[in-house]
């Protein structure tokens, strides 16, 4: 996955968001962090992988592709914010988990890891394991991206609308 290219767009996206709303002087990683906890929860919701008391399946693979990168949205946001941005690449997970619930509950402990640490490595270990669900999910670097670069301009355009 082209990180650098997602990173820069992320960025771009950021400062505009941050100057029209005049946020630049604020401190947004606690907002940001439970952004990203809810749009996991919301991509779990649409995966349905717990629901055990259901029989209806999963959304459909486009909406929980886009789902899926609305947190990486966040995940890279938070990225830049602690200065991690530079990271060119993100090591393949070598979690072996199998269990898509298993994997949601690790991403939730990951986040929580990172919000109280920022190291890079906790931030890296998030990124694989986020990135180690879309693996379980069916979904690959290159959906991941080009539906990035759509949701990207979609965000773009709420901004001009005044989501």
């Amino acid at each position: 996955m082209n990180t650098i290219t997602l990173f820069e767009m992320q960025k771009a996206l950021d400062h505009h968001i941050e100057s029209q709303h005049k946020l630049e002087a604020e401190d947004l990683f606690d907002r940001k962090v439970l952004a990203l906890l809810v749009e996991i929860g919301e991509l779990a919701n649409e995966t349905r992988c717990f629901k055990f008391w259901s029989v209806k399946p999963p959304s459909q693979t486009e909406i929980i592709l886009e789902e899926f990168v609305d947190g990486v949205h966040f995940i890279l946001s938070l990225g830049i914010e602690c200065g991690y941005d530079d990271l060119e690449t993100i090591p393949q997970s070598q979690s072996d988990e199998l269990d898509t619930t298993k994997q949601f509950l690790s991403i939730y402990e990951f986040v929580q890891k990172f919000r109280n640490s920022r190291r890079k490595e906790d931030y890296v270990q998030l990124f694989q394991s986020y990135l180690k669900l879309a693996q379980l999910l069916g979904l690959n670097e290159e959906q991941i991206e080009q539906a990035y670069i759509k949701k990207n301009e979609v965000n773009y355009d709420r901004q001009r609308q005044g989501y």
